[in-house]
């Protein structure tokens, strides 16, 4: 780092501030103006904050990100056939059988070049479970247990993180370019 003011020493975590900030501003309004709050009343900023984080470890690049959206859907669907599997095979050892066969399959994928970011899958599964086990079985009508309808919100939050990686490399690319 070159010397220099503050400004040029805080610039790129201020960037990153700036824009977590406005992820967060925007998750609020969604949440109060939109099916989100149905959805997530408290809002998916967490998950976005995920994808931000997956952005940076698929290599700060947009195949990375590619295949972190990727792959979050594969854990999103893995996690939907093992909750539909092992809730019609029932007792106590239905979901851990419907988990050992799908994550076979679902970890087989890492052979291929698109599906091969393991750990966004695991990610993404994992925010499902979250999802699905603390905030959709509290949910009232329609979207109670709609596998699909969080789905779709998990994944618009995956690429609203996605996007922010993307503009935090590009904007602090620029912004280091120039000060530093």
């Amino acid at each position: 780092m070159k010397k220099g003011n503050v400004i040029t020493y805080l610039g790129g975590p201020l960037i990153i501030a700036i824009l977590a900030a406005v992820m967060q501003a925007f998750d609020q309004l969604l949440a109060a103006h939109t099916v989100v709050g149905s959805l997530l009343p408290g809002g998916g900023s967490w998950i976005a904050f995920q994808a931000w984080a997956v952005y940076f470890l698929g290599g700060c690049n947009v195949k990375g990100g590619v295949k972190g959206f990727v792959s979050y859907t594969t854990g999103i669907l893995a996690s939907i056939i093992i909750m539909s599997w092992g809730g019609s095979i029932g007792g106590f050892w239905g979901v851990p059988f419907a988990i050992l066969v799908v994550v076979i399959f679902a970890i087989s994928l890492e052979k291929f070049e698109w599906t091969n970011y393991v750990p966004a899958l695991f990610i993404g599964a994992g925010a499902y479970f979250g999802i699905m086990g603390y905030i959709a079985g509290n949910a009232e009508g329609a979207l109670q247990g709609n596998f699909w309808a969080y789905g779709a919100v998990e994944l618009f939050y995956c690429l609203f993180g996605l996007v922010w990686g993307f503009l935090t490399i590009k904007i602090r690319g620029a912004y280091d370019a120039k000060f530093n």
